[in-house]
């Protein structure tokens, strides 16, 4: 059987994202526009 060397949890259950991050991905989302040209899709950032 293997020998666990480490007690502590490695990763942290509690990851909550601050709320810039959120506010930052809104924004972006919101000025995110894809369109599609023929068989390409473009990623315009209306920023």
């Amino acid at each position: 059987m293997a020998k666990l060397y480490s007690k502590q949890e490695l990763v942290s259950t509690k990851m909550l994202p601050k709320s810039e991050t959120i506010r930052f991905l809104l924004n972006y989302s919101k000025a995110l526009t894809i369109v599609q040209i023929r068989n390409m899709k473009c990623e315009i950032i209306a920023n």
